[in-house]
């Protein structure tokens, strides 16, 4: 079977508000040092693949905004209206058809151009689920959270735990815009968004820029001696309507990370030394944990309490902070749990570095009121 890999990135701090850059400047700067960090040439990449969604950008046929600053003009351009990890899965199957051998992926946010964004993610909603309804479009978060935390037995102590631990992780982290240290308390009496979720259990937006470089095997050790393999990958859209969808588990977490063992070969999802797993809302993240295998129904919560998610714990789990601590980026969140797994696979995550990090996974979801998300496992060989 062929093999690909990511042989290089770059990308931008992420902050909660950037009025001094336009998102093309943030994309160039990302450009620029992947292309630096790789030592590939923009003249040598075959297929440009970027994440972007034309309500986000506030114009239509965004991918026409891209070419320049990737240096992309006169080549393949093609746009996928998902998160950043899927695009990297993209890009990897382009590889795998033996026609690419090296292929640019780019994700950004530029959340704060939006005026307001509970309105633009309303938008997936209508007309079925918000609209007539006039509802906060977080509300389908707080119904599933409710459901969750009966049918697990997780409590709602240990949700506003995950975080207190992301943010307290966040501070570690220099690419990261909501590091905080906070209690449990602090989550549990901020504003209600939709009981039982509250406004602390939601992470923010914020703004950054990421690009990655995929090579196939036969150059990747020509660009970098130690390229990220890719060695797995899975992706699931699971019922949209909300009257016949699973609520008691993740199932698209479930099918996707499934997808992704098999291929990548792994037995037991032990054999997985480092998570990052999204946490758009404080609940997902035991959910999501749950629902992959990464521990049992109804455990993960204990587990946390016993610290077997924390830096020095059994599993590892969003190190980076998440998207709580590091913020949510949009299209982008998955590109930076890919940034993170890459950082502590090639032992670059200084005081935050997870020992003997070999084998990490990224996880994400494409939020409400869709139940689609895509796992990807990468790997260092040495």
């Amino acid at each position: 079977m062929r093999k690909a890999a990511i042989v290089g990135m770059g990308y931008t701090v992420p902050q909660t508000i950037t009025p001094q850059l336009s998102y093309r400047e943030m994309i160039f700067e990302a450009a620029v040092k992947a292309y630096e960090n790789s030592g590939i040439h923009p003249k040598d990449v075959q297929s440009f693949i970027c994440v972007s969604e034309d309500f986000l950008e506030g114009v239509s046929i965004f991918d026409e905004y891209v070419p320049d600053q990737l240096g992309a003009n006169l080549k393949s351009v093609h746009t996928i209206s998902a998160d950043g990890i899927f695009a990297i899965i993209s890009g990897f199957l382009q590889i795998l058809t033996g026609k690419f051998d090296i292929v640019l992926v780019e994700a950004h946010s530029k959340a704060s151009n939006i005026l307001n964004p509970n309105e633009v993610i309303a938008f997936a909603q209508d007309p079925v689920y918000n609209q007539p309804l006039r509802l906060n479009p977080h509300y389908i978060a707080g119904l599933e959270m409710n459901r969750f935390l009966y049918s697990s037995g997780n409590t709602r102590e240990q949700c506003a735990k995950v975080v207190v631990k992301n943010k307290k992780n966040a501070l570690k982290n220099p690419l990261s815009a909501y590091p905080a240290k906070i209690e449990i308390e602090d989550v549990l009496n901020s504003a209600l968004l939709s009981d039982p979720l509250r406004k602390m259990d939601k992470s923010q937006h914020a703004d950054a820029a990421c690009v990655f470089i995929l090579a196939s095997e036969k150059i990747a050790k020509s660009i970098t001696p130690n390229p990220i393999w890719i060695k797995g990958a899975g992706w699931c859209s699971d019922d949209p309507s909300l009257e016949t969808r699973n609520w008691d588990e993740a199932v698209y977490a479930k099918l996707s990370a499934r997808q992704a063992y098999k291929m990548a070969g792994i037995q037991n999802p032990k054999q997985i030394n480092l998570a990052e797993i999204d946490d758009s809302y404080s609940y997902k993240e035991l959910q999501h944990l749950e629902s992959m295998g990464l521990c049992r129904k109804g455990e993960s919560g204990l587990l946390l309490e016993e610290g077997y998610f924390e830096h020095d714990g059994s599993l590892p789990v969003n190190i980076s902070g998440g998207n709580l601590g590091a913020g949510f980026l949009f299209e982008a969140s998955g590109a930076f749990k890919i940034v993170e797994l890459i950082l502590q696979l090639s032992k670059e995550a200084g005081c935050r570095q997870v020992k003997n990090a070999s084998l990490g996974l990224a996880q994400v979801w494409r939020g409400v009121p869709t139940a689609t998300g895509a796992v990807i496992i990468l790997e260092r060989e040495d």
